[in-house]
């Protein structure tokens, strides 16, 4: 059918495009004389009715406009039948050209031979993928190795030790944070993901969404990059808590973008990136979300960034303190307008207390944080965002 189909359309194209060239248009000159021919002879009826001419005279005349008539008439079929030729000619190299260059087109960015892909038969090979991916170990241990980071020998040991002792006290918390973190820090990811996944379980629903956003970046990094379950499941815990958090909406969308569904990473990473956080997992989807759109079928341009732009830097690098200072406190108002109209994440909040720690105005600064800490009195991990940049800014204890 799909064939059948391109030739139907490759048939009616050549005719619309064929048709027309294949038509002879005598030229002009041509045209008017076989007019003055034709009106001589009415001419000539005209000139024997009034008498001016003889029958015989007449009769010769007519004889001599007849077989002027008759060569112009002929000169004319000759032309066109060779105006035909060259059209017929410009008509199959125009095809065969278009023709050529459809199918070099369709075999070079198409795919002849995949079978049809309706929406029904990929959202249900999206489930199945996502069903039937492999789980962690699997990845893990088809992650290629990586190379081994260079430490001191005291510090090996001292980790050899602490792989000995943790294990031999499954409820000392510090000890397999410290293993956690020690391990990640030689690139033993997979080893640091299974001691935080301890760190979790001790605390129980008490564990800190950072302690979890940790666990979920070592199943990641340990797995190259994928998606597995267990990763999927720490990142479900993670938007249980808080469905706004950075990191878990990150994921989220990675997953989907790994099963083949473009479209919903697309529209779980969209509001992430219009919303102005930054970091590394914001970074991550920003760096993603225009390939997620393309194979979604969606226009989409990434947003600018919020904040000076490299032309704003440029100038203010040539302007005088008091013009630069005055750019800045321009930029920091925006800032405080927006969030005081729209609101804003925590980080933006924390951005603003610090610029107004910088400019010296901690009056402003101290109205910002208390009114950031009524914000976000229920999120404990942004009030930590907030408290280390009003503790920069000098009004926090």
């Amino acid at each position: 059918m799909f064939w059948l189909i391109c030739i139907l359309m490759t048939l009616c194209v050549a005719a619309y495009v064929a048709v027309p060239l294949m038509r002879s248009d005598p030229l002009p000159e041509e045209s008017q004389d076989l007019a003055i021919y034709k009106g001589q002879l009415e001419e000539v009826d005209r000139d024997v009715a009034r008498g001016v001419l003889i029958p015989e005279e007449a009769d010769r005349a007519r004889t001599e406009i007849s077989r002027r008539l008759l060569l112009a008439s002929r000169a004319i079929r000759k032309t066109g039948n060779a105006s035909v030729t060259v059209n017929r000619g410009v008509a199959i190299a125009t095809l065969a050209m278009m023709a050529g260059l459809g199918a070099w087109i369709y075999t070079s960015i198409g795919a002849p031979g995949l079978p049809d892909q309706p929406l029904s038969a990929r959202l249900a090979l999206a489930d199945e993928v996502r069903a039937n991916r492999p789980d962690q170990a699997a990845l893990e241990a088809a992650t290629p190795p990586r190379a081994p980071v260079d430490a001191p020998a005291d510090y090996i040991e001292q980790i050899e030790q602490l792989r000995i002792i943790v294990p031999t006290r499954p409820d000392d918390l510090q000890g397999w944070t410290l293993l956690a973190y020690h391990e990640s820090q030689l690139g033993n990811f997979g080893a640091a993901a299974r001691a935080q996944a301890r760190v979790v379980a001790l605390q129980g629903d008490d564990v800190p969404l950072a302690d979890l956003e940790r666990q979920a970046d070592l199943l990641v990094i340990a797995a190259d990059g994928i998606i597995s379950p267990e990763a999927e499941a720490v990142t479900e815990a993670i938007l249980a808590r808080d469905p706004r958090n950075v990191p878990g909406r990150y994921f989220m969308g990675a997953l989907y973008y790994q099963i083949g569904r473009a479209d919903t990473a697309f529209r779980i990473w969209r509001p992430l990136v219009e919303s102005g956080e930054t970091g590394f997992h914001a970074d991550m989807a920003r760096s993603q979300i225009e390939d997620a759109a393309r194979r979604a079928g969606v226009e989409y341009s990434l947003p600018e960034r919020p904040g000076p732009s490299p032309a704003d830097i440029a100038a203010a690098e040539n302007m005088s303190e008091e013009d630069r200072n005055a750019m800045i406190g321009g930029m920091v108002n925006q800032l405080a307008d927006r969030l005081g109209s729209q609101g804003g994440p925590a980080t933006d909040w924390a951005r603003l207390i610090s610029a107004y720690g910088v400019l010296g105005e901690t009056t402003a600064a101290a109205e910002v944080w208390a009114e950031a800490q009524r914000t976000f009195a229920n999120n404990p991990e942004a009030i930590e965002t907030l408290r280390a940049a009003a503790q920069g800014a000098g009004v926090a204890e």
